[in-house]
């Protein structure tokens, strides 16, 4: 099953998308994706619905973010082995961790705002996971039993601020527009395996990003079981999981995204996005 809300912002109606693409208004039976919902078993309501009955969202509407508000974005840094190795850095023994504010979540074809004062916003396709139940203390051979789904994210990111401006990485990775998510939620029926996709990332038509999950230093499992150990974590949550070489910080010279940039990014089996970049604005 593919979950999307659909709708202007601020006004969005939770659906289903259908294999041929169309939008099942499901707003008669969940209020919204939100973590209340979902651990509430709203997916469960969904599979056992008959959804040949309910209205039709226009197939051109806009497309929200896959989750309301999530409680928390949990991001792990450097889980790509070639990552690494284009940022001088030690492919890392433990997952490394750091939070992205939930403001920063942006529907998956809105745009991104370059913020104010930044000189360094990049990009970054991630795999990100979605928790469906409530759990802590998880075993990795059981992990996957927590997921609600999987979906696309660009954790876009500003390198002076995550890296020269001291402290921890959560600055540089929470400004406005900084998470697209979508176009949608790809329930684990629809991914057997979230370790073996392709995933890429072009601007302006340039492919700068082409890898796999298979990549990964730290599989998906390994990633829910290990921060299970240092928080709970809920229903809604999201886990963003790294990033594959061909960042804009790594290339020679390094090459950073400018007004008017097209970025379009997508993961086999979970659609793609397309944003425009555009200036700052405070409105």
């Amino acid at each position: 099953m593919k979950l999307a809300r659909i709708g202007s912002l601020g006004f969005e109606k939770p659906a289903v998308i259908l294999d041929d693409g169309t939008r099942i208004d499901v707003s008669t039976l969940i209020a919204d994706f939100t973590p209340e919902t979902i651990e509430g078993g709203a997916l469960e309501k969904l599979k056992s619905a008959d959804l040949s009955a309910l209205p039709r969202l226009d197939a051109h509407a806009r497309l929200g973010a896959v989750i309301k508000r999530p409680g928390k974005i949990i991001c792990i840094g450097l889980n790509y082995a070639a990552h690494a190795a284009e940022g001088g850095m030690e492919v890392p023994t433990e997952p490394i961790l750091f939070f992205k504010a939930s403001s920063a979540i942006t529907g998956p074809n809105d745009g991104i705002m370059i913020p104010k004062g930044s000189t360094q916003t990049d990009w970054e396709v991630e795999l990100a996971v979605v928790i469906g139940t409530t759990c802590r203390h998880v075993a990795e051979e059981n992990a996957l039993d927590y997921v609600l789904g999987y979906c696309v994210h660009n954790d876009l990111s500003e390198r002076e601020w995550q890296f020269l401006r001291g402290g921890q990485w959560v600055k540089g990775k929470s400004a406005d527009t900084y998470a697209p998510l979508g176009p949608y939620l790809a329930t684990p029926e629809e991914i057997p395996d979230p370790n073996n996709l392709a995933l890429w990332l072009t601007v302006n038509g340039e492919k700068l990003q082409n890898s796999s999950t298979s990549d990964f230093i730290f599989q998906v499992q390994h990633v829910i079981a290990y921060l299970s150990t240092f928080m709970t974590l809920e229903a809604g949550d999201i886990i963003s999981t790294g990033t594959p070489a061909g960042v804009g910080a790594g290339l020679k010279p390094p090459r950073y995204l400018k007004p008017g940039d097209i970025v379009e990014l997508g993961i086999e089996g979970l659609g793609q996005q397309r944003q425009i970049v555009r200036a700052y604005s405070p409105s």
